[in-house]
Formats: structure tokens, sequence, C-alpha cells
């Protein structure tokens, strides 16, 4: 039987750890509206679902002309799997929706959505 060099078996075991900790970030499984949706009315809420809880530390809603819409959330930045921020009436047109957040692990994470309402 061949014995592992201490180098070789510290870079096995530092190799092993990381690829657990890849697959321990969270992720975006889903948004509501969808992205690139075409929806009839304003959206009551905004919300992402994340495969592992997340603190999501930033959400902009942002309509075409670039204008800002306030969202009101209610997580209380507490990690969330599923966040949700309520809309104002929001007129047609396109919007895009950019956040970003911290995975329980502190891994930073951001993305963006985007989604029109119908005349």
């Amino acid at each position: 039987m061949k014995r592992l060099r201490p180098t070789t078996a510290l870079f096995a075991l530092a190799l092993a750890v990381g690829a657990g900790q890849l697959d321990a970030h969270s992720k975006k499984e889903a948004t509501v509206p969808a992205d690139g949706s075409v929806i009839a009315a304003s959206p009551e809420a905004i919300s992402m679902t994340f495969d592992m809880p997340l603190r999501v530390t930033l959400i902009t809603l942002t309509d075409q002309t670039g204008a800002q819409h306030t969202l009101t959330r209610s997580d209380n930045m507490q990690p969330v799997s599923n966040f949700s921020a309520q809309t104002p009436e929001l007129p047609a047109g396109r919007y895009n929706v950019a956040w970003r957040g911290l995975a329980v692990d502190g891994h930073p994470m951001q993305g963006e959505f985007g989604f029109e309402i119908a005349e």
C-alpha cells in the first residue's frame, strides 16, 4: 500500500473541503414575477426563493426611465429562504430588480431580474 506524503494529503483535504463549500453557497431558485415575464397588473410583492437562507442586504426596483420605486420589506435583514417585499402600485412599463446578499457562510451574492407590466 502506498503512503501519501503530508503535502499531498493536505492538498487533497483542502480540495475536498473547498468542493464542499462551493456546494454550500445559496442559489436563487425562483422569482415572482418570473424573470422576463409580462404580467397584466402591478404585482403586490416582489419575491425571491433561495435554496438556503440568505441575508438580502440591498434590493432595488427601477423602471425603464431609471426611476427607483420604494419596496417595503419585512425580513428585518435576517437570513431567509423566501424573501418578499411589497411594491407600490406600479404603472405599465418595464422594471428591473437588482439585489445583493450574504449567504449564511458569508459568501457575497448578487443578481437581477426583470419583468414588464402590460398596458
